[in-house]
């Protein structure tokens, strides 16, 4: 018999993703969605599985609704991706936040535990639990100080994770992902924002990108790695918590840079703070400005993880370079733009 699998948040990127290296493994996968008057399926149809995925409808505020799916669907797997997950967006809706990325959690986790179901749970912690950094890199023991409502709910869902675990002997886990993209990216997030402003600017289609802090550093990898890295923490035989990360960290000034180049452009940058602009070489055009609405009220500047104990343990890794993740991303982005495909 098949493994079943539940996947909350399966319309967005990791859910996408995940959907896909599981039903190539032979699962059975049931995607929760909100109940809303339409679904945006456009990820799920990019990865072509938009037709073998099995719907259910899951609100993370309600748990009798939470219980009853959990029952009808008897998952092996549980992967809990569904989030309020736009930093920015906690700020202005804190408690909200706090609900779906917290309490949320806790109702799930429960939900498992009180059915009696035997199923393995994965909770999608995040990079931005570490805030203002306390060390260099972040490990999996590394102090946690986040530095928005996002991160600050998101961390309650890890640490209650982490106390069914050791409390009811749930096989649960947590990853503390650090930011993983791909062409799936929702355009409300600063690097899918570059490539799709830079890809429609080359093509006559838009003006400048608008952006924040340029210095901010991340660790950025590639989505469909890191999904590959939730399995293999629920196939591994004690449950734990692991840092996936690709040990190297980027401006996103940097990333501003590649993109250009993978553009045909030779971005120069001048004027310092909110005046800083960024200008094509080849054209003479302003391509990037400094916009203060974009700037967080408690910013993280420096984000770098190590991967060493999902790499040791788990045989995990990542698969593509920061340069490759960019032009994927730009390519996929230029394309749709050229072809007027582009869909959100």
């Amino acid at each position: 018999m098949a493994k079943r699998a539940l996947i909350t948040g399966i319309t967005g990127q990791d859910g996408a993703y995940l959907a896909r290296l599981l039903l190539d493994k032979g699962y059975d996968v049931f995607g929760a969605v909100r109940r809303t008057a339409s679904i945006n399926s456009w990820r799920l149809e990019e990865a072509g599985v938009a037709d073998r995925v099995q719907l259910v409808e899951l609100d993370m505020l309600e748990f009798s609704n939470i219980l009853r799916v959990v029952e009808k669907v008897g998952p092996d797997e549980v992967y809990n991706l569904a989030a309020q997950s736009f930093v920015a967006t906690s700020f202005e809706q804190p408690i909200y936040t706090a609900g779906v990325d917290g309490v949320g959690v806790t109702m799930l986790l429960e939900a498992i535990r009180a059915c009696g179901a035997n199923s393995r749970f994965y909770q999608a912690s995040t990079s931005e639990m570490f805030g203002k950094v306390k060390e260099v890199p972040q490990t999996e023991d590394t102090p946690f100080h986040p530095r928005s409502p996002y991160g600050v709910a998101k961390l309650y869902g890890h640490w209650i994770t982490v106390n069914y675990r050791e409390s009811y002997g749930l096989h649960a886990c947590s990853g503390i992902l650090f930011n993983h993209e791909s062409p799936l990216r929702g355009t409300e997030f600063v690097t899918r924002k570059i490539t799709l402003a830079l890809s429609r600017l080359k093509q006559g289609k838009g003006g400048a990108v608008r952006l924040g802090n340029l210095d901010a550093k991340r660790d950025w990898g590639y989505a469909e790695d890191y999904v590959a890295g939730m399995w293999l923490m629920l196939q591994h035989s004690q449950p734990d918590d692991y840092v996936l990360a690709t040990g190297e960290t980027h401006s996103v000034r940097e990333f501003v840079e590649l993109t250009g180049r993978a553009l045909g452009m030779d971005i120069e940058w001048q004027g310092e703070g909110v005046e800083t602009v960024g200008i094509d070489r080849t054209t003479g055009r302003t391509v990037v400005e400094v916009d203060p609405r974009f700037f967080r009220p408690a910013e993280v500047d420096l984000l770098l993880g190590s991967p060493r104990k999902a790499i040791d343990v788990l045989g995990w890794k990542h698969t593509i370079s920061f340069q490759g993740l960019v032009e994927m991303m730009v390519k996929a982005d230029y394309d749709r733009v050229a072809s007027g495909t582009l869909r959100f």
